[in-house]
């Protein structure tokens, strides 16, 4: 298929969604809430805030799965304007400047990870079932995979571990989470007298530890890996004696 075929291809595939050539959304889609900057949900009935908005969320999650692949210093306005098919301006005005565009990319991320890893597994009791939940869920994650590249914070953590800045702020705070959402439930496991007294900070280092070895060999085509990243979990969790 030709640039030109590509294109149009994909702008009627945007235009399907409600999001016109120009980075804007159609009258396709309607609906009055939009995320402000410190993340609330805001009621609004403004059609341009709302087509904004929606322009954003289209265009960002494209990003985490280029990003996922190709690291967030592969982005670029120019990158994501072509890919799609819309006006560079148009994504220049929504982000501004491509710190911007990353930031926004790993915030994505991670609300697209708590809602497929997170959210499911918080059904679970509290404890080491929770725990196990969090590990069969992210199997899931970093197997189908949610993101083409495997898991986005595997993809980027290393590329930024060294820069100060905004983006290297926010991949930390989101794996600062997701490693006390671990501790969390293993310090209740130990307190309810579920499992063997362990350092839960610590075991939550080490697991992440043993997804982030997993992801890599997931995408070396090592499915077995699945069966070993179960059984440190599970190690982990013995009962006390």
């Amino acid at each position: 298929m030709s640039v030109p075929e590509r294109k149009r291809t994909i702008g009627r595939t945007l235009l399907a969604r409600g999001i016109r050539q120009d980075g804007a959304m159609s009258e396709v889609e309607q609906g009055d809430v939009v995320r402000s900057a410190d993340g609330a949900d805001v009621v609004t009935s403004d059609q341009r805030v709302l087509r904004g908005a929606r322009s954003r969320r289209t265009i960002v999650r494209h990003a985490v799965d280029v990003a996922s692949l190709e690291g967030l210093d592969g982005l670029s306005i120019g990158r994501l304007a072509t890919d799609l098919g819309i006006s560079k301006s148009g994504v220049q005005t929504l982000f501004g400047t491509k710190e911007n565009l990353q930031v926004a990319t790993v915030k994505c991320a991670r609300d697209v990870f708590e809602d497929a890893v997170v959210r499911p597994a918080q059904t679970a009791p509290c404890g080491a079932a929770r725990v196990r939940a969090l590990i069969e869920r992210w199997i899931e994650y970093a197997s189908v995979p949610l993101f083409p590249g495997g898991c986005f914070w595997a993809a980027n953590l290393a590329g930024f571990d060294s820069r100060p800045g905004p983006v290297r702020d926010v991949l930390f705070r989101c794996q600062r989470g997701w490693r006390d959402l671990i501790a969390v439930e293993l310090r209740h496991a130990v307190g309810t007298g579920e499992i063997a007294q362990l350092d839960a900070d610590l075991t939550a280092f080490q697991l992440d530890a043993v997804l982030v070895a997993a992801n890599t060999a997931l995408r070396l085509g090592d499915e077995e890996v699945v069966d070993k990243v179960r059984l440190v979990t599970e190690g982990f969790l013995v009962p006390p004696n």
